[in-house]
């Protein structure tokens, strides 16, 4: 009698703590006698051999993993195939370290049967709380592929391979906020055919690029800080209908922002644009905004609007360079490149409500072996610059109008 009674105290003290767990495949039961009908019991990685043993014990319906603080060494990926699944951990003190020196992910999301098409899809993983590390001959750090709904949230990814983020087919509304992506080998966070994305409140740092966004639709990036990164920031190719706002980039050795390969649609505004190798570049990009943004102490082309981009919006933008007032400049003498815009064979193009200031060699420039057509240069302040506005009204397609400033030299 005394064995039964403290064998049903124990089974009721395990599952009032969350340390029952479901076998894969089982039915969803009551969590304690009496309890919730339908819930199911927390599974506690701690009381499973590996991190792997406790991701396959999810039910086939999905519920949640609990993992325990502590440095969790693997050598070959851990994979989730299960949907409507919740994996949480304790802040940083959760660390899952990839040891695999063969180009292997530390995490992959994926159906079962694979990812070869979208019959082969996952729904609402939700990934939260923990820090995963790789090293330089491992692969990407989370890779999801087929996965919709993908919410990543206070997640530090670093120190991998390939990608540390990499978001394959996610469709349906990925989510990643609140994390910290640095000192991958390759993209910081790459997606790659997603749709209707959330990027929010993010740290990127010294990785290869920051972001890329290809071959995608409804990009929404937002009040991410993107600094030292070792090749571009945010590079966008075949993507439509997106928004880049409120972002602080600085110190890309490449490029800040690039849009290429037939974007269109899309609005670059309230971004600060910092010290980089240059700004923005439009490629290949067509009725998309520029506004609002500072261009600070650009090494190249603060913003470059290529001959295969057009029907492009420029409107109140800072272009300078470190000046304070009182005839001086914070940055000293040996830090005075602060780019400005260039033409380089763009038409239909409105350039209005902009400032030029202190930038060289000069705040505006046509370049390119064909001229830039139908091009409105209206209501802009030039201060302590050199301009091409003379060529540019040599052309009877263009209309400069209503400029303020030193003349265009």
């Amino acid at each position: 009698m005394k064995i039964a009674l403290t064998l049903g105290f124990v089974s009721l003290a395990l599952a009032l703590t969350g340390l029952t767990s479901l076998p894969a495949g089982s039915e969803p039961e009551p969590a304690s006698p009496g309890g919730l009908p339908g819930a199911r019991p927390t599974i506690d990685a701690a009381q499973f051999p590996t991190l792997q043993a406790a991701f396959d014990a999810l039910p086939a319906e999905g519920g949640m993993v609990r993992l325990p603080a502590g440095t969790f060494e693997i050598d070959q990926p851990l994979v989730v195939r299960t949907g409507d699944v919740c994996i949480e951990g304790s802040g940083t003190a959760t660390h899952i370290k990839n040891r695999n020196e063969g180009q292997q992910a530390a995490l992959i999301l994926e159906h079962p049967e694979g990812a070869q098409n979208r019959k082969n899809e996952l729904w609402r993983i939700r990934l939260a709380n923990f820090r995963i590390t790789g090293n330089e001959k491992s692969g990407h750090g989370i890779e999801a592929r087929l996965v919709n709904e993908i919410f990543i949230e206070g997640v530090t990814v670093s120190y991998h391979g390939g990608d540390g983020i990499r978001l394959d087919r996610c469709y349906e509304d990925p989510r990643i906020c609140d994390s910290l992506i640095t000192y991958n080998r390759g993209t910081g966070l790459n997606l790659i055919g997603c749709h209707d994305i959330v990027v929010a409140a993010n740290q990127f740092e010294e990785n290869q690029d920051a972001l890329h966004c290809t071959d995608g639709f409804n990009l929404t990036m937002s009040g991410n800080a993107l600094d030292d990164h070792l090749g571009h920031g945010v590079v966008i190719e075949n993507t439509y209908g997106s928004v880049v706002a409120a972002n602080m980039i600085e110190e890309c050795q490449g490029t800040a922002i690039i849009l290429d390969r037939d974007c269109y649609g899309i609005t670059l505004s309230a971004n600060v644009i910092a010290h980089n190798g240059g700004g923005v570049d439009l490629r290949d990009a067509h009725g998309c905004a520029v506004s609002a943004n500072t261009f600070t102490l650009m090494k190249t082309d603060a913003l470059r609007i290529g001959p295969a981009s057009g029907r492009i919006a420029v409107s109140g933008n800072s272009f300078c360079n470190s000046y304070i007032g009182d005839g001086a400049v914070k940055r000293g003498t040996d830090d005075l490149q602060a780019a400005g815009l260039v033409l380089a064979g763009a038409n239909d193009v409105g350039i209005s409500g902009n400032v030029f200031s202190g930038l060289q060699p000069k705040a505006f420039a046509l370049e390119g072996d064909a001229p830039s057509d139908r091009v409105l240069f209206s209501n802009n302040i030039t201060v302590d610059a050199e301009t091409d506005l003379a060529k540019l009204k040599d052309s009877a397609g263009n209309l400069v109008t209503d400029n303020l400033g030193q003349p265009s030299k």
